[in-house]
């Protein structure tokens, strides 16, 4: 069963994925695969082998499904050639010509798609992801991540209203990661569609709270990922309490507050005592346990969930 969240930011969805099925001989790389999209910023998760790259190549019509419709913009990516020029695309492969310099790959990408001015919007493409376009070494001499900003500069070149990227953090220095994480996060407020897969999962929570999870083929999840956390009432969450008296507030919990278990953790240098609850009903302790704090006249300095970040949700849905 997916988990729904209504994804898509816009009423008109930019992608839409009915019913999807993808296989190879006798593998499956997708199965039944539905969910819409709207402008802004979704990441696809899910391990590897789990059909991502498959999924990605049906949405921008580079092969086509064995089953189900997929459309942009309301038409088929793989048969209208309008639509196609609407896509822009990141590739995971390392999808360069070897023999150009930078100017001259994104320059030709300019050209391919029937840009007027393929020399500016080379230009500008390069600036936006900070590359000097007057830099004629050839692309052999850049490291991955000057690479992967190279392949990300040829996929503006068109505007595109769809922009899919597999994996375009891979190689990025800690400085370029974040600029091109404020970059997709931009192009998304403009008004595009931004579909990033990524397995840096404390980077992807920056892009933004949507996701697509996909495991084994199926899409295990869809929405902001702290509302599915929510709705896993079987998860026990996981809320560390920083107080100054934690063995009669565990107590206190333990008897009145709703909770499955305690663990107190010791005091540290700069640090207080703490208890880490496990309870199924997190909203009912978030409303007990200031009132219990106040019966046994304990101190709260700190009550903090430890396991809604996107990591958490990720490993809870992918998990056989």
């Amino acid at each position: 069963m997916t988990t729904t969240l209504g994804i898509a930011a816009h009423t008109t969805p930019i992608v839409e994925v009915n019913g999807v099925s993808k296989w190879f001989g006798d593998v499956v790389s997708v199965s039944d695969v539905s969910f819409s999209l709207g402008v802004g910023v979704t990441a696809l998760l899910g391990p590897n082998g789990a059909g991502k790259s498959t999924l990605l190549r049906m949405l921008c019509g580079l092969t086509p499904p064995d089953q189900g419709t997929i459309r942009v913009l309301g038409a088929d990516p793989r048969t209208d050639l309008p639509v196609r020029g609407r896509i822009g695309i990141v590739p995971q492969q390392e999808a360069v010509f070897e023999a150009f310099d930078a100017f001259s790959f994104v320059r030709l990408a300019a050209i391919l798609n029937g840009v007027s001015d393929p020399d500016l919007v080379a230009r500008q493409a390069l600036a936006t992801v900070e590359l000097d376009p007057a830099d004629r070494r050839k692309i052999t001499a850049y490291s991955k991540g000057m690479r992967q900003r190279v392949k990300v500069a040829q996929a503006l070149v068109n505007d595109p209203v769809l922009l899919v990227l597999d994996e375009p953090l891979t190689g990025l220095d800690p400085r370029q990661r974040g600029h091109m994480i404020e970059l997709f996060a931009r192009l998304g407020a403009q008004g595009r569609c931004v579909l990033v897969s990524s397995h840096v999962l404390d980077e992807v929570e920056r892009f933004g709270s949507r996701v697509l999870v996909v495991a084994q083929g199926r899409l295990a999840a869809t929405g902001d990922f702290r509302a599915i956390r929510n709705l896993m009432d079987d998860r026990p969450h996981q809320i560390r309490v920083r107080t100054d008296k934690p063995r009669d507030l565990a107590a206190a919990l333990l008897e009145k507050g709703g909770v499955l278990g305690v663990r107190i953790e010791a005091a540290g240098p700069g640090r207080p005592a703490s208890v880490v609850v496990d309870t199924t009903e997190a909203p009912r302790f978030r409303r007990t346990v200031a009132v219990l704090a106040r019966d046994v006249n304990a101190t709260l300095w700190e009550v903090t969930p430890l396991d809604d970040d996107l990591e958490s949700v990720f490993r809870y849905l992918v998990q056989p």
